[in-house]
């Protein structure tokens, strides 16, 4: 991380006016794309410096990486709200911060109540030039081993405690227990197989 140029100071915290939040280091936003037809980028804000007017204020960032921004793309076991943590860092003013945003554990946001649009979840590390992910093992689950979606409906056979997608057992394409109970998603306490991610997904 570069150091503070003299003239410059370090700030615990900043008042963004234009959206009136407060952002701190440690914080997740959302920052202006340039071009205005793609979504606002997720960034974690590292640090916040500004001149000795506190004119001109900067805000040091790790970027999100969306599934579709990676060099794999976007897989069918992605969740609509995931982002992978990249080792991507910049420099940003301000000003271009449109809002403040979470970036939940994967476990925190398969329990929220209610997902809203300034939720994200993230449970990859993301290499942005090898596109190596870490880590780069992950529990899998149904018949066609894919990891957990939490924008998928799972089903839990009361019988045997696999977890399948709802999709594969409704209409009987294949056949499983019939004691099935509808949930939210896996836990991860039962047992279930891991698999190796390929570097590109």
């Amino acid at each position: 991380m570069a150091k503070t140029k003299p003239g410059r100071r370090t700030l615990d915290s900043y008042t963004v006016k234009h959206i009136s939040k407060t952002i701190r280091p440690g914080d997740c936003v959302l920052m202006r794309p340039s071009d205005s037809s793609k979504p606002s980028y997720v960034a974690r804000v590292e640090k916040i410096e500004a001149d000795s007017r506190c004119a001109n204020v900067r805000v040091h960032v790790r970027w999100y990486y969306r599934p579709e921004e990676s060099i794999g793309g976007r897989r069918q076991f992605h969740g609509s709200k995931e982002v992978f943590l990249s080792d991507h860092f910049d420099i940003q003013s301000a000003d271009a911060i449109e809002g403040k945003c979470m970036v939940h554990s994967f476990k925190s946001y398969t329990k929220l109540d209610a997902v809203g649009n300034d939720d994200f979840f993230c449970r990859f590390e993301y290499n942005s030039s090898t596109g190596a992910f870490n880590p780069d093992r992950v529990a899998v689950y149904c018949k066609c081993e894919m990891p957990y979606n939490p924008d998928d409906l799972m089903v839990q056979c009361e019988g045997c405690s696999d977890w399948w997608i709802q999709n594969a057992v409704v209409g009987d394409t294949f056949d499983v227990c019939e004691d099935v109970s509808l949930c939210t998603g896996p836990n991860e306490h039962r047992g279930s197989d891991e698999k190796k991610i390929c570097e590109r997904m």
